[in-house]
């Protein structure tokens, strides 16, 4: 770890102002991704702008639904009683995610803004077009079971690591932030990841020096038939291969609303635009789920040694759905 140099914010429009002035300066808070990468030589910033103290950690009601603060811990945030209460989606993906100990210490801001788990991108002997662009990417032509089977390229084919991210996609949060002229702007989740051909410089659409303020959830009827599905390779402290966030809306024995998310298989959060379309209005039976899922799956285009998350992602959106439709979550 090469030397930096250490402050603390006092305030929003400080961290802000000290980040924006200096291109090599980053934000800490939780310090669970941004320490790591320091370790292993990725990231190399000239300044950490410590922001952890600032007052940005109230989970409140609001008009339109739900307001959670950046700095909340992630811990905190899925045991809250309005978000057990109301978005019981958000919960079970936070309560998915990670370890006991880092959820404790990470933050929900941090969370949006952690960088790819990829092997490739960790290990600075291996190429990494995110990491040293023009290098090449290892995992295309490498080992690639944990990669993307949507929306990758030859330069890139890894996938967002968050567990919240993947709910927040479904429940189509938006993010507030900070921007250097003082002024907040509110970025709709599904503008907040770029486009994969975009994402080589940042994954995000944030500007240099621009800080998650909180996040905000708007109202739905959605509370009594979600489910948050994770499959992976161990039943804790693990990356998902296929995760699925599942979000329905019932009435009158037909799907009036769905929303759903995957997770595990492309470089943001994978909206299931095509799925949603052929659940909406339908009865929720597993015919209707299954026939949504091959909609879905059909535009996935795998590597050579991920395919099995094509049949995988298949029947974890069945999967998802029928426990979001059957129980009333929890």
């Amino acid at each position: 770890m090469q030397p930096f140099r250490y402050t603390r914010a006092a305030d929003a429009n400080a961290a802000v102002k000290a980040v924006a002035g200096n291109m090599s300066a980053k934000f800490i808070a939780g310090g669970t991704n941004i320490v790591d990468l320091m370790k292993e030589g990725v990231e190399k910033p000239a300044e950490l702008v410590d922001i952890s103290r600032l007052n940005m950690t109230q989970i409140r009601s609001t008009p339109s639904g739900l307001s959670i603060g950046a700095l909340a811990k992630n811990v905190d945030t899925a045991n809250h009683p309005m978000v057990r209460r109301d978005y019981p989606l958000l919960t079970q993906a936070i309560l998915a995610g990670a370890s006991a100990q880092i959820r404790n210490m990470a933050t929900n801001g941090g969370n949006l803004m952690q960088q790819t788990r990829c092997s490739y991108f960790y290990d600075i002997s291996m190429p990494c077009n995110k990491r040293d662009a023009g290098s090449g990417c290892g995992a295309i032509e490498g080992i690639n079971r944990y990669h993307s089977i949507f929306d990758w390229d030859a330069e890139c084919a890894d996938v967002h690591p968050s567990d919240m991210c993947v709910a927040l996609a479904a429940l189509e949060a938006t993010v507030n932030v900070q921007g250097t002229d003082g002024k907040t702007r509110a970025v709709p989740f599904a503008d907040f990841f770029k486009p994969a051909a975009d994402m080589m410089m940042s994954d995000t659409s944030l500007r240099h020096g621009e800080l998650i303020t909180s996040i905000d959830l708007p109202k739905s009827n959605f509370a009594d038939h979600s489910h948050y599905l994770k499959i992976r390779d161990r039943a804790s402290y693990a990356f998902a291969l296929v995760s699925v966030a599942a979000a329905l809306e019932l009435s009158g024995g037909n799907i009036k609303q769905v929303r759903l998310a995957m997770g595990g298989v492309a470089r943001k959060p994978w909206r299931a635009f095509e799925a949603e379309k052929a659940l909406t209005g339908k009865a929720p039976t597993e015919e209707n789920f299954r026939a949504a899922a091959d909609a879905e799956m059909k535009e996935a285009r795998p590597l050579e040694h991920n395919k099995f998350k094509v049949e995988l992602g298949r029947r974890a959106i069945v999967l998802a759905l029928k426990r979001a439709s059957h129980t009333a979550a929890v």
